[in-house]
């Protein structure tokens, strides 16, 4: 069964990361996609960020296969498995659904997002290379992501400004992280991603000159270094 597990583990990681081969993959939820347009949301960063998915793809794929082929009955191993194939699961999903459907995107990502926390905490302390630091990585961007969707698609509805979207969602992802970050502390990869995106926020609003937002940024960034911080010097240690 364990083995079964591993492999399950590999199956789900190599569909979703070919998943935005079956779509003109995604860079963000186009303005259109709403009721009321969202031309330039401040809740969104700027396009260069998505390219951490690159990095997350790899890391996730070379860590599936090194726990197939070298840790399939481990412990550390084996508690995160289920949900981390729950998370990867829909997250093979998502990009077709969100091209389409922001609204059904947005339970699916942080959906994807609870159960990759799961398997983040239960993930063991050993091969923090191949087993920590990629799911690290990947929970830390769906952080940020998470409370991205959901504030493009409060304001994009109408439910609340563009601007109050962008201040709550934010202010909600940076709590999340600041959280996890100090509760992982041997995983700096997680926030790492976080403050990856947030900057792409910050460098999406100063065209605009959004200056609330760049301020709430910042100081996120800097509440989350010093955990981040803390992570690398555990780590190290």
């Amino acid at each position: 069964m364990e083995r079964m597990k591993a492999i399950f583990v590999v199956t789900a990681t190599l569909a979703f990361v070919l998943s935005p081969l079956s779509t003109a993959g995604f860079n963000g939820f186009t303005a259109n996609q709403f009721p009321i347009p969202q031309m330039d949301p401040p809740v969104q960063p700027e396009g260069y960020a998505f390219s951490i998915w690159g990095v997350i793809y790899i890391w996730l794929m070379v860590g599936a296969l090194f726990g197939l082929l070298k840790r399939d009955r481990a412990p550390g191993w084996s508690a995160m498995r289920w949900p981390l194939i729950l998370s990867l699961v829909v997250g093979a999903a998502w990009i077709p659904v969100a091209n389409m459907d922001p609204v059904s995107a947005t339970v699916m990502i942080w959906i994807m997002l609870a159960a990759g926390l799961v398997a983040l905490f239960r993930a063991g302390t050993e091969d923090h290379g191949w087993l920590r630091a990629p799911i690290g990585l990947y929970t830390g961007w769906l952080t940020a992501a998470s409370g991205v969707a959901l504030g493009l698609l409060l304001a994009g509805y109408g439910v609340v400004s563009e601007q109050l979207a962008a201040v709550a969602m934010i202010s909600l992802s940076l709590v999340i992280a600041l959280v996890v970050q100090t509760l992982q502390k041997d995983t700096p990869e997680y926030g790492i991603a976080v403050i990856w995106a947030v900057v792409g926020i910050i460098i999406a609003n100063l065209a605009t000159g959004n200056w609330l937002v760049i301020a709430l940024c910042a100081v996120g960034i800097v509440l989350l270094a010093r955990p981040v911080w803390h992570a690398i010097a555990v780590l190290r240690s």
